[in-house]
């Protein structure tokens, strides 16, 4: 018997489902979303490396795509896709072996295949159409609802991390050692949220874009109290582009509607509008008077290009810019970050990254690993953006969604990258954008 490199209709349980009731295979997808909402154990100064329940779900997940497609005797992904998804795991090995230590590099090894190529490898074979795509989808959005919410719940009490002298930042249940968790799970449920907004599915429930239109307004809200900068900016820019994705007419009308939002929240109803104003301020002032933060990360920045020019190939190895940043850093680097609040005591948190996925990449898997890295998240962006415009009204919604969150998330790489229990939530959004960009046609543009 012959068998397809995709997994035929035929081949697939014919599950007998509600409609609004998510088939089996989903499960594994939906708990690593959901799990996200449980509080995590906050580590000590300078800890890494924790499993979480998300965690856990995700090798679930893996499993039981492997256990599935040896059953069936089907290799799940096209070649296309298990080329563009499979490719950093080169890089990612190149940099373990050739590194000082490759067993203290393995553990980088694990969480890199993890994100990068396990997740995504598992959401494109368990998403089968697009209402999968949008059952997931929308379990982003509730998880950023209920992170939000936590987070909004922590500035108004005063629980939440220490910021400026005052437990005011909105973090959610990530705890202030991962400042960036909650505000990059917002951004997720916001962008996507936009797109369900601008973009809806044939024949949509009546009650589907308006969800979708409070749930965007109220997302609004926590992400700007998660006082992230780079969250911020990768958000407009994301924003922007499916906005403007979506016609010239309807851009019009949505930029006025998030404008008039903007005004009320901000302006209107005066929501941290110092704090805020001092925080946008200092965007403008990065290169003319930076801050503490923004000092320490051009010098880590430049600490890591450093180190790509003494490896230029293959780097210092998974997990080695710890061990080579104090050689390379300019004396003026502080020894960390200071972090306190939301039930943490006060705690040094130790700079072990340059804070730009990129600039990681490089100094730590070289030319290699940045190669493969960025073209794999290139081909997603791309081929995703080509299928979106010659789609035809078919799935669009699905479409708008992927590109947004592959745009968002090539952005934050240039103010951040992986690192807390969020990690695994970017493995499903690329997973997602890979969905759309890679699956097979016919899959991909299922109304």
């Amino acid at each position: 018997m012959t068998f397809a490199w995709t997994v035929a209709p035929a081949l697939v349980p014919q599950e007998r489902t509600n409609r609004w009731w998510p088939p089996f295979r989903l499960l594994p997808l939906i708990a690593i979303v959901l799990l996200l909402t449980a509080p995590v154990e906050t580590p000590g100064a300078g800890a890494t490396g924790r499993v979480t329940p998300a965690d856990v779900a995700s090798v679930v997940a893996v499993a039981f795509c492997v256990g599935y497609a040896v059953h069936r005797r089907a290799r799940p992904l096209t070649p296309a896709a298990a080329a563009v998804l499979g490719i950093p795991a080169v890089g990612f090995a190149v940099a373990t072996v050739t590194a000082a230590d490759p067993a203290a590099a393995l553990p980088g090894f694990v969480r890199y295949l993890q994100v990068f190529v396990l997740v995504p490898a598992a959401v494109v074979f368990l998403v089968r159409d697009a209402r999968d795509f949008r059952i997931v989808t929308w379990c982003v959005v509730a998880l950023a609802l209920f992170q939000g919410a936590t987070g909004v719940y922590q500035y108004v009490t005063g629980t939440g991390a220490s910021y400026m002298g005052a437990d005011v930042r909105a973090v959610g249940t990530f705890g202030p050692s991962d400042v960036m968790g909650m505000a990059t799970v917002v951004a997720y449920g916001l962008l996507a949220a936009i797109a369900l907004t601008l973009r809806t599915p044939a024949n949509p429930p009546p009650w589907l874009r308006p969800c979708a239109l409070a749930a965007a307004a109220a997302l609004v809200v926590p992400l700007v109290l998660s006082f992230s900068r780079g969250a911020w900016i990768a958000t407009a820019v994301a924003a922007l582009a499916v906005i403007l994705l979506t016609g010239l007419r309807q851009a019009v009308r949505a930029l006025a509607v998030l404008a008039a939002v903007a005004v009320i929240l901000v302006g209107g109803l005066g929501i941290g509008s110092e704090m805020i104003s001092q925080r946008l301020t200092s965007i403008t002032q990065v290169t003319d008077a930076p801050d503490r933060s923004v000092n320490d990360r051009y010098m880590m920045w430049a600490a890591a290009a450093r180190m790509w020019r003494e490896e230029p190939a293959t780097g210092v190895g998974l997990k080695g810019f710890p061990a080579h940043r104090d050689g390379h850093a300019s004396i003026g680097l502080s020894s960390g970050s200071d972090t306190a609040g939301a039930g943490q005591t006060f705690q040094k948190q130790p700079l072990l990254s340059p804070h730009n996925m990129y600039l990681l990449v490089l100094s730590e898997q070289g030319l290699i690993g940045l190669t493969t890295f960025v073209g794999s998240l290139a081909a997603v962006l791309l081929v995703g953006l080509r299928r979106l415009t010659h789609s035809r009204g078919r799935a669009t919604d699905c479409g708008l969604v992927a590109v947004g969150l592959m745009i968002w998330q090539t952005v934050d790489f240039l103010y951040a990258d992986i690192g807390g229990a969020s990690t695994v939530l970017t493995g499903v959004v690329l997973g997602l954008a890979a969905w759309w960009a890679l699956a097979e046609p016919d899959e991909a543009v299922t109304p």
